[in-house]
């Protein structure tokens, strides 16, 4: 008999004009290729298994690698914490977990919306491909102007409050320092995750395993060595030359007209030029908080590990909780058209449904293997860090059980989170790959500096 030809749906999708927050499924498409090539037919249906063994496998080496990133982060914040500019310009410090949070407001969602286009097909054309890609780069480059400025008015704006004084060329350094630091950090990380997403792809390996860790990897000690190496130079050549970072502001936000225009041009990134603002701002200020506290450890001697550890538990946190994120919004990409939930996830939802869940429920699996790297994983980067500062004593048993037990608590609750809040963006039509991943990392800044602190307070309470 002859064979029965299936239409052809795909290239009937691709001609369409989509934007980046739109839905990567549409009613109307009910087949698409995955980067392994299996076939998820119709809404409702399971997507292609994926073993315990090989999640495991394909999140272990980008998660110890991001970490790894996260410790050397640590131990520059803490070298660098006494450098001439950190010393005088003390809200530099207020800066640091929101510049650091880029990586989650602008590069792990670069990264979430690449790899579901990736699970979905959309990398199948090439033009489409190159669209895709060049339009979320101008995208980024426009953000990341404008979050550094606005990052470095709130950090003058809490030092000032806390101070009762304003330095005008000191809130002219931290402007300077944060747009160039933003803007440099944004082009060098998003064009490495670029090469990623796209080389996973010819690889076969799932982009959504190793997209976000690989982008955190990088971006914490890409973006704090700039902040460093920028601000000490801004701050020794303000002597000689008082206007120039006057100039160097007014330059790179000149540039950003050059970028919305070409982000304009493409059809993807044009809608999230206006509807991306509210989650990466909120973001900013949630992470300016985690910045607040961080500032405040610094002149306390009880407190002054908290600059050692606080890259590490905020960056592992939020890398996982990043991981599943991008897992969960594939996961209904798969399943449900947006505005709509599966069948899992109606009525009654507790956060807690993923831990307790058993079987083969794809976001609940991941959910527990994330759960279950994070202690064997932050033992790994406390004894690196001790290794690495060649210190005579190693860590205690009490500030090791007291800073596992705020990172368990940190993950545990960013996980609980996660599901619940992609969900409810789903719900309300919003794509959680463009809205939830700047939310869930400045809460992982925020409760990871608190319970960071938290853990040294209690433990000068009992040593």
């Amino acid at each position: 008999m002859p064979e029965t030809r299936r239409p052809d749906r795909t290239s009937s999708f691709s001609s369409k004009e989509f934007s980046e927050s739109d839905p990567l499924f549409h009613n109307e498409f009910y087949g698409t290729a995955l980067a392994s090539g299996t076939i998820s037919e119709i809404h409702g249906q399971e997507m292609p298994s994926e073993s315990v063994r090989a999640l495991v496998i394909q999140i272990l080496f980008p998660f110890l690698l991001a970490g790894f990133g996260t410790v050397l982060a640590g131990m520059l914040l803490d070298v660098v914490q006494h450098w001439d500019v950190f010393r005088n310009v003390t809200e530099i410090f207020i800066l640091v977990p929101p510049l650091l949070g880029l990586k989650g407001n602008l590069e792990m969602t670069l990264a979430s919306r690449l790899s579901t286009a990736v699970n979905v097909g959309r990398f199948n054309s090439s033009s489409e491909k190159w669209n895709l890609i060049t339009g979320n780069l101008a995208l980024k480059q426009v953000q990341a102007t404008v979050l550094g400025f606005l990052a470095a008015l709130v950090a003058s704006a809490l030092g000032w409050i806390l101070e009762e004084e304003l330095i005008v060329n000191h809130v002219a350094l931290l402007c300077c320092c944060s747009i160039v630091t933003a803007f440099t950090a944004s082009l060098l990380q998003g064009i490495v995750m670029v090469g990623v997403i796209v080389g996973s792809k010819k690889v076969g390996v799932n982009p959504d395993n190793i997209a976000t860790p690989t982008a955190a990897s990088l971006g914490d000690i890409i973006t704090l060595g700039l902040l460093a190496v920028i601000s000490q130079g801004f701050f020794y050549c303000m002597e000689p030359y008082p206007y120039i970072t006057y100039l160097v502001c007014v330059v790179f936000l000149c540039l950003t007209p050059m970028w919305v225009i070409l982000s304009f041009r493409h059809s993807d990134s044009q809608k999230l030029l206006f509807s991306s603002w509210e989650p990466v701002i909120t973001a900013m200020m949630i992470s300016s908080l985690g910045g607040l506290i961080l500032d405040r450890t610094i002149t306390d001697p009880k407190l002054e590990g908290v600059v050692l550890y606080s890259p590490v538990i905020n960056g592992v946190g939020g890398n996982l909780v990043s991981i599943q994120a991008s897992r969960v919004a594939t996961y209904l990409h798969f399943h449900c058209p947006l505005g709509e939930l599966p069948d899992d996830a109606k009525g009654f939802y507790s956060p807690c449904h993923n831990f307790c869940t058993t079987g083969n429920r794809f976001p609940s699996v991941s959910a527990q293997v994330l759960l279950t790297l994070a202690i064997p994983g932050h033992l790994v980067f406390i004894y690196t860090i001790y290794l690495i500062q060649g210190s005579p004593d190693p860590p205690t048993a009490v500030f090791i059980f007291f800073y596992l037990a705020a990172a368990f608590t940190q993950v545990f609750l960013l996980l609980g989170i996660v599901d619940v809040m992609v969900h409810c963006l789903w719900k309300w039509g919003r794509d959680p790959d463009s809205f939830s991943i700047p939310y869930l990392t400045a809460l992982a800044d925020l409760l990871g500096t608190g319970f960071l602190t938290l853990c040294f307070l209690l433990m000068s309470l009992v040593t």
